[in-house]
């Protein structure tokens, strides 16, 4: 084995323990999203799980069932999508912006 690729397969091995790490950190974290001006709020981990969803007083005046529901959804699209950056920005601290082939 030569010099340079045991040096890649400890690379390697750092990352992966970084990696790791990284996973076990993220479950901590959380980002916030709302749709409707704040009617709608949600809180999403960084294991991209649901964490709480909060509904205004207000949606439920209107009680238009679809305006709700569309509401729900973007609110909780908004904060899967935080939390994907929220990946990216701390992957990208690891690898040293690498991009990695499963697209993070």
């Amino acid at each position: 084995m030569t010099k340079g690729f045991g040096q890649l397969i400890n690379q390697a091995k750092k990352m992966q323990e970084n990696f790791q790490k990284l996973q076990k950190e993220m479950e901590d974290k959380v980002v916030e999203a709302q749709s409707g001006g704040g009617m709608v709020n949600c809180v999403i981990n960084g294991r991209q799980e649901l964490v709480s969803l909060t509904i205004s007083n207000e949606v439920w005046e209107e009680r238009d069932k679809e305006m709700i529901e569309d509401l729900i959804v973007a609110a909780i699209n908004e904060g899967l999508e935080k939390s994907k950056e929220m990946w990216k920005e701390e992957l990208a601290k690891i690898t040293g912006g690498m991009q990695l082939p499963f697209g993070m």
